[in-house]
């Protein structure tokens, strides 16, 4: 890997676009300086249909002067903006720098829309409704690709309107997994379970925590083994929202429900992840949408 973050390659690129434009210039000036054998009427002697004649004229003025334009500007363009390899230009110009200025600019300008928001708490923003029009924007921009418009998620991505919070639902854990995003992780357990047969009867067991359809006496067998599970989701299987570990049982089921999903879950794990908004939203913006989810499974404060 290192072959290609080399300096090699910054004096190859470097050395190739100089030397492909400094070509374009030989190649008029040779074109303007060669003389072709001519007859004495100024054709080349190549006749096409018959009486279509080949003429040794000059490029016209015009093409000319634009094609040396285009040349010289390439050239400046070079020295002021990044071009020749890894070069900055004279300007120190570069797209990363340019978006973070937009970015600051933009900034600066919303700042006042969002001054009034900064004193209150997530609850009373969840009561705005200049805030939560605001919030659902912000949803909607960043949070609905995965959780849906409407909020209500789908396999694998949680619902925001149930009241079910696998890191914890109130303003402050709902912030802090907006800001910093969250990685939640269930490691295949299969082998740590015991043989098919013993998953298939943990799967039972843990279908029988949230009262669904389930075998009995495949639940009282795998009773036992749930034993591996309960680290995570404890010996009751409510779950531990420091670990990111679910409610094993409320009946909500984020990777799917029914036997087959729960023994898949077992055998296989899952690993999810929310990415960190920080780097989209600035405090005030995540402060707002903190209220706008809340309010999403909640009564406002008012």
């Amino acid at each position: 890997m290192s072959d290609f973050t080399s300096d090699f390659w910054h004096y190859y690129v470097a050395g190739l676009t100089l030397v492909s434009i400094l070509a374009c210039l030989v190649l008029l000036w040779i074109s303007g300086t060669t003389k072709a054998a001519t007859h004495a009427d100024n054709t080349t002697g190549h006749v096409w249909d018959g009486d279509l004649q080949e003429m040794n004229n000059p490029l016209p003025k015009w093409w000319v002067y634009l094609f040396v334009i285009t040349v010289v500007f390439s050239l400046a363009y070079g020295v002021l903006y990044p071009m020749f390899g890894k070069y900055q230009g004279a300007l120190g110009w570069s797209s990363a720098g340019q978006h973070t200025a937009e970015v600051e600019k933009m900034q600066q300008d919303i700042a006042p829309i969002y001054a009034r928001f900064n004193d209150m708490k997530p609850e009373d923003l969840a009561g705005d409704a200049q805030a939560m029009a605001i919030g659902e924007r912000l949803f909607m921009n960043n949070c609905a690709q995965c959780h849906g418009s409407d909020a209500r998620g789908a396999r694998s991505f949680p619902n925001l309107t149930d009241g079910d919070w696998q890191w914890g639902g109130d303003p402050q854990a709902i912030k802090t997994t907006i800001t910093e995003g969250r990685v939640g992780v269930m490691p295949p357990m299969g082998a740590a379970v015991g043989s098919a047969e013993d998953v298939r009867n943990l799967a039972h067991y843990v279908l029988s925590l949230s009262g669904s359809p389930s075998d009995s006496i495949r639940a009282a067998l795998g009773k036992d083994k749930f034993g591996a599970c309960a680290a995570c989701h404890g010996m009751d299987g409510k779950g531990n929202t420091a670990l990111g570990a679910p409610n094993l049982t409320d009946g909500i089921w984020l990777h799917g429900w029914g036997e087959e999903a729960v023994v898949r879950a077992i055998n296989n794990g899952f690993t999810n992840q929310m990415p960190a908004q920080n780097v989209l939203l600035n405090e005030a913006q995540i402060h707002v949408l903190t209220g706008y989810v809340w309010g999403l499974s909640n009564r406002p404060a008012n």
